[in-house]
C-alpha cells in the first residue's frame, strides 16, 4: 500500500484527503470535549482544595461523576440525547444525508461541524503537495491539525489548551533534534523567543493600561510555532496576526458597535499565521525583501 502511495501522486492525495475527513470529524469531538473536560478537571481541583464534594451535574456532563473523555461517552444530540451512530457519523456524507439535522428528534446540526472536516481536508491537501511523500508531510499534517483545534476552541471559549500546546511544543523541539523543518538551535530559539516576545509586550500593555491584554495561552502558542518553525518565522507570524487582529477587532468596533472592551481570541490569528509562515515563511519574506525593500 506505502508503495502504491509512494509511486502514485492521486491516490496519495486521495488518501490524504480521506485522512483529513476522517480526523475532522475527531476534530470536531476535541474542539466540543475539550473546553468541557477542561472545566470539570478545575471544578474537582477545587472541590478537592475546599474539601468538599462535588454536587454539580449538567447536559455536558460536568460534575456528574462519570467518565467524560474524547472517547467516552458516545456522541449524541444536544437536543434530544440521541447517540449518533456510526452511519451518522460518516465525515459530511452524513451530514449531507440528514439535511443538517439530528435522524432522531430534527433538530439542526450545526455547520461547524461539515465544514471542520472540509476544512481539514483541504489544508492536509495543501500540506501534502506542499511537502510531497515524505517524513515531513507526518509532522506538518499533525501540526496543521493541532492548530485548527486550537483555533477553534479559542474562538468559542478564549482557551489555549496546556494538553495541547505544551506537548506540541516539546514534539517540535524533539523533531527539529535531526532537522526535521529547522535545525535544533533555531528551533530552541523559536520557543524561548516565541513565549518570551508576548510576555514582554503582556506585561508591559498591563503596566500601561492597567488591564491584561492577552492571555497566558498565548505566549504558549507562539512558543509552540517557534518550535516547530523556527525563531526565523516569528516576524511574520507577529506581523500577520496582529494586522489580522487590529483589522477584525476594529472592523467588529466600527460596523457592528462591539464594546471594546470585550475581549477578542488572539489564538485564531496566530494559528492561521504561523499556519502559513511555516508553509510559506521563507518566500514570503524573500518576496517581501525583493520587492519591498
Amino acid at each position: 500500500m506505502f508503495a502504491v502511495l509512494e509511486t502514485h501522486p492521486v491516490a496519495f492525495l486521495l488518501a490524504i484527503a480521506i485522512l483529513g475527513l476522517t480526523i475532522g470529524s475527531f476534530l470536531n469531538v476535541v474542539i466540543h470535549r475539550l473546553p468541557i473536560m477542561m472545566k470539570r478537571a478545575w471544578a474537582d481541583e477545587c472541590h478537592e482544595w475546599l474539601k468538599e464534594n462535588s454536587q454539580t451535574n449538567d447536559a455536558e456532563g460536568e460534575g456528574s461523576g462519570k467518565p467524560y473523555n474524547l472517547i467516552v461517552p458516545r456522541s449524541q444530540c444536544s437536543a434530544c440525547g440521541h447517540q449518533i451512530t456510526a452511519r451518522e457519523n460518516v465525515p459530511v456524507i452524513s451530514y449531507l444525508v440528514l439535511r443538517g439535522r439530528c435522524a432522531a428528534c430534527r433538530a439542526s446540526i450545526s455547520l461547524q461541524y461539515p465544514l471542520i472536516e472540509i476544512l481539514t481536508a483541504i489544508l492536509s491537501l495543501i500540506v501534502a503537495w506542499h511537502y510531497g511523500y515524505a517524513w515531513h508531510t507526518v509532522g506538518a499534517l499533525l501540526f496543521t491539525w493541532v492548530l485548527i483545534a486550537l483555533a477553534v476552541i479559542d474562538f468559542h471559549t478564549q482557551l489555549l489548551p496546556d494538553s495541547i500546546t505544551l506537548p506540541m511544543l516539546w514534539l517540535g523541539l524533539l523533531g527539529n533534534v535531526g532537522g526535521l523543518f529547522v535545525d535544533l538551535q533555531s528551533s530552541v530559539l523559536g520557543a524561548a523567543c516565541g513565549y518570551l516576545s508576548l510576555w514582554c509586550v503582556y506585561h508591559l500593555f498591563k503596566f500601561l493600561a492597567g488591564k491584561e491584554g492577552m492571555g497566558y495561552g498565548d505566549f504558549k502558542l507562539l512558543a509552540m510555532l517557534g518550535a516547530w518553525g523556527g525563531w526565523q518565522i516569528l516576524p511574520l507570524v507577529i506581523l500577520l496576526s496582529s494586522v489580522a487582529g487590529a483589522a477584525v477587532g476594529i472592523g467588529l468596533i466600527v460596523i457592528k458597535g462591539r464594546d471594546r472592551n470585550v475581549p477578542i481570541p488572539f489564538g485564531p490569528y496566530l494559528a492561521i499565521a504561523g499556519w502559513i509562515a511555516f508553509l510559506w515563511g521563507p518566500k514570503i519574506t524573500q518576496i517581501y525583501l525583493q520587492h519591498v525593500l
